[in-house]
């Protein structure tokens, strides 16, 4: 083979490597370019791996600009766990399979415990708080037809909740009261403290003074609503209070209230019972409050009737937003089945005395 012929062979050969570099360049140009747009598209759609433990936030997200719209993307925010899941309470099983990772279930009448997890787990406890709330109210015996206003100093400014009940707006005490036991309304529960004579000091004293005077030595009241993480206790307190708060009339018929509407100005406001269970024809509920915060996680007491028997239920830190219904619905079931188990058991003892 001639020289010229090498030469035209090799400067063939370098042609076809460069056509081929330029086109892997160009193919990962596109890719490139295709990326940012795929990224945006798996972000929008890509959320069950992040089910669990992290919600989806759309205020405060940047804007970006795609052509000539503006499109917001939304950022993935880790869920604040909960004091009882930092604490390792959710690794705790139980026979009943509750999602609550604290739950206590008293008779009432006799105080017997039948049934109990991490009972005396010190825990924040969010609206639960409002009952005692509730019981300062009434046993002061203040005039429930007196009116008060709604203030900036009941705006949340910890968790930034929102309310309907604008700055400016006039409720009776009796309104209000209702409104926190029933929908747990947070600036109805501040004006109550705020407004009582000698101030909101003076309240959360007495808050706290109460619970002593019950014997709730795991307590502690630090604002009347329950949106501080500081307002804390155990199943075991909580059961105590709620005892105590089943003896006043008022309490009971207002925290099982299915719906209210109140007078605002020139407004009509409709609430509802923060618990379902009070409109569900299963259930005989004389006093109920639900709570939450992300701290303590979903929490529900009530006193119920369950098989004939009284009974007093407490669930905090529930995992789900419906799980604290769901563990009362548990229990419920349990107990009914236990009676007529126990009842059976009785027949079959008394037939055979009656035989022998």
């Amino acid at each position: 083979m001639s020289i010229q012929v090498l030469a035209r062979f090799a400067k063939t050969l370098v042609g076809l490597m460069a056509l081929s570099a330029l086109f892997a360049l160009s193919t990962v140009r596109a890719e490139s370019l295709k990326r940012p747009q795929e990224t945006k598209k798996s972000q929008a759609t890509t959320t069950a791996p992040f089910k669990q433990g992290v919600v989806i936030r759309r205020k405060g997200a940047a804007p970006v600009v795609r052509g000539k719209r503006t499109v917001r993307v939304l950022a993935l925010v880790p869920e604040k766990p909960s004091f009882g899941q930092l604490a390792g309470l959710h690794r705790f099983s139980d026979q009943l399979d509750l999602k609550s990772s604290v739950a206590l279930v008293l008779d009432q009448d006799t105080l017997e415990v039948l049934f109990s997890k991490n009972d005396q787990a010190v825990l924040p406890i969010a609206s639960l708080t409002k009952l005692m709330t509730g019981v300062i109210i009434t046993e002061a015996k203040l005039r429930m037809d007196e009116l008060v206003t709604v203030t900036e100093d009941d705006v949340d400014t910890e968790k930034g909740s929102r309310s309907r009940l604008k700055v400016g707006a006039e409720l009776t005490r009796g309104d209000l009261l209702h409104l926190a036991l029933m929908s747990s309304e947070n600036r109805a529960a501040h004006a109550l403290g705020r407004s009582y004579p000698g101030g909101m000091t003076v309240f959360v004293n007495l808050m706290n003074a109460k619970a002593r005077a019950l014997g709730m030595a795991d307590t502690v009241y630090v604002e009347p609503t329950g949106l501080s993480s500081r307002n804390q206790s155990s199943a075991r307190d909580l059961a105590t209070l709620v005892i105590a708060a089943h003896a006043d009339p008022v309490l009971r018929g207002l925290s099982t209230s299915a719906g209210y509407q109140v007078e605002v100005g020139s407004r009509t406001l409709q609430y509802n019972n923060t618990n379902r269970l009070v409109k569900n024809p299963d259930w005989d509920i004389g006093l109920q409050k639900t709570g939450y915060i992300s701290e303590a996680g979903q929490c529900l007491v009530m006193q119920t009737k369950i098989a004939g028997r009284k009974l007093i239920m407490v669930f905090l830190d529930s995992a789900g937003k419906l799980s604290r219904l769901g563990d009362a619905e548990r229990v419920r079931k349990w107990v009914e089945s236990s009676s007529a188990a126990e009842h059976k058991l009785r027949l079959g003892n008394s037939s055979k005395h009656i035989a022998g």
